[in-house]
């Protein structure tokens, strides 16, 4: 259960955190430092911390940009 918990903690922190940032770099720039963060620790409980800090860098980069898209309105209809 711990080991379940810890990751989805940070899951929820990382996507609060996200959409901080007033211009579309910084939020993306957030999600992508945070996500790597993320995924680093999260990676290392598998033994592999810089894959993980690979595809959180990504991930964070994708809920950046998703966070920036909808403080600027395209999603809304």
């Amino acid at each position: 259960m711990k080991t379940i918990a810890i990751p989805l903690i940070a899951a929820a922190i990382v996507m609060t955190l996200v959409s901080c940032g007033s211009t579309s770099r910084s939020r993306v720039a957030t999600g992508t430092a945070l996500g790597a963060g993320s995924g680093a620790i999260i990676g290392s409980f598998s033994g592999s911390a810089g894959t993980g800090a690979l595809i959180g860098a990504g991930v964070g980069a994708l809920g950046g940009v998703l966070a920036d898209e909808h403080a600027r309105g395209s999603f809304d209809r």
